[in-house]
């Protein structure tokens, strides 16, 4: 299928992989709608990707290569038992490969082909559907514009999605009942702590009662740089609104938030790990409240979900960036293999919809279990957690998503 006109609303990693997808399919016009006008490239958050995913992400075209990538062989789990640096009760493999949000993002926007038309500030403020089994194409509003009719519209909107408010209304983000501090930090400040850095191919899970944090280094714009995530139930009085997606940006933590994560450095970590938390700069920690979602369809009436659009995964699957670049692999196939609109949807819905849904289950279990329920770290043997591990995959191959499938 050739020809067309297609809006991407949203100009994220998600909505960078489809436009690209869209352009090399055919579109005769492709238009990015991105409502910030600033950089993307400025979130220091880490990711990882599993090895057998960016294989799979390279091949379909979708992952350009050149991306500055960390390797990764191994996961560590760490519980405290009075010594520096705690006991190490379990590793398992871990073949992924860890980037820099910003470096990653950079590397989809400067594939995308110049005859995409990119819009920075361009918000869009309605979106029309065309009457039930009429035709018609869905129309895209513009603060301060009017509406422009596009034969598709791809949501990489994120979890507040206006693509998908108006193609699945009853699919809302649901709070899971805990957040994530999330930081990072030069990867140089590691001699200070005193033990020494650990092993730069593992990534530690340092586990608590009531949570878990994972560490971890990342590429860098000026360098290698340590990466964690730490799970845990906010305290009472935090500020956060919890019925609405929503964060505490950088710099901006409450005094009762940052009050909770030096209490949890202290009280619940080895002194070694705290130290290497505690290395974060005000500046670049934030809080998250973790939220999953899930949708019945992600196409049809002319729309089709892209990314955290589509579904939200709780982030201890390891699966966020790699699940919307697979999104956008999915999409193009899909394009190439249809006659009709109406059929590329149907071909995006019947592939994408069912591995979204996975994912979610998937990142419930483990959240659940890293969370929520979590065990007696303290008593667990190596063979206690490959057998803990083994039932909240549930069946799964591991984590970091699913094999493409087109």
């Amino acid at each position: 299928m050739r020809g067309g006109l297609v809006a991407v609303v949203g100009g994220s990693i998600a909505g960078c992989a489809f436009a690209s997808a869209a352009a090399r399919g055919g579109a005769d016009g492709v238009v990015v709608l991105e409502r910030t006008r600033g950089r993307l490239a400025d979130r220091g958050v880490g990711l990882c990707v599993h090895d057998d995913r960016a294989a799979e992400l390279r091949a379909a075209g979708v992952l350009p290569p050149g991306i500055a990538a960390h390797p990764l062989a191994r996961r560590s789990w760490v519980a405290a038992d009075g010594t520096p640096s705690g006991r190490v009760f379990w590793e398992q493999p871990f073949p992924f490969h860890s980037y820099h949000w910003g470096l990653l993002w950079r590397g989809l926007r400067e594939a995308v082909p110049d005859t995409v038309d990119f819009r920075q500030g361009a918000a869009v403020t309605a979106l029309t559907l065309p009457p039930a089994g009429g035709q018609g194409r869905p129309e895209v509003r513009e603060a301060g514009g009017s509406g422009t009719a596009y034969d598709l519209v791809v949501g990489a909107d994120g979890y507040r999605s206006t693509v998908r408010a108006a193609l699945c209304p009853d699919s809302r983000p649901h709070y899971a009942g805990y957040v994530c501090w999330r930081g990072n930090f030069d990867a140089r400040l590691l001699a200070g702590p005193g033990e020494g850095p650990w092993p730069s191919d593992t990534v530690a899970t340092v586990c608590f009662p009531g949570g878990s944090c994972v560490v971890y280094r990342i590429p860098g714009p000026d360098g290698p740089r340590v990466n964690w995530v730490l799970y845990a139930v906010p305290p009472p009085g935090s500020g956060l609104r919890l019925d609405d997606p929503t964060s505490f940006p950088p710099g901006r933590l409450t005094e009762a938030l940052s009050g909770a994560l030096a209490g949890l450095l202290e009280r619940r970590f080895p002194p070694y790990w705290a130290r290497v938390l505690s290395l974060t700069p005000a500046r670049d920690t934030l809080v998250q409240p973790i939220y999953d979602l899930e949708t019945a369809r992600v196409a049809g009436d002319g729309l089709l979900l892209a990314g955290d659009a589509a579904s939200v995964v709780r982030p201890h699957n390891t699966s966020g960036a790699a699940k919307a670049l697979q999104d956008a692999g999915a999409f193009e196939a899909a394009w190439r293999a249809a006659g009709t609109w109406a059929e590329l949807q149907a071909r995006y819905d019947a592939a994408r919809g069912p591995a979204g849904r996975e994912l979610v289950a998937l990142a419930r279990r483990l959240g659940r279990a890293q969370v929520e329920r979590t065990p007696a770290w303290t008593d667990l043997t190596a063979a206690d957690t490959a057998a803990w591990w083994r039932h909240q995959l549930g069946g799964a191959a591991g984590i970091g998503g699913g094999t493409l499938r087109t």
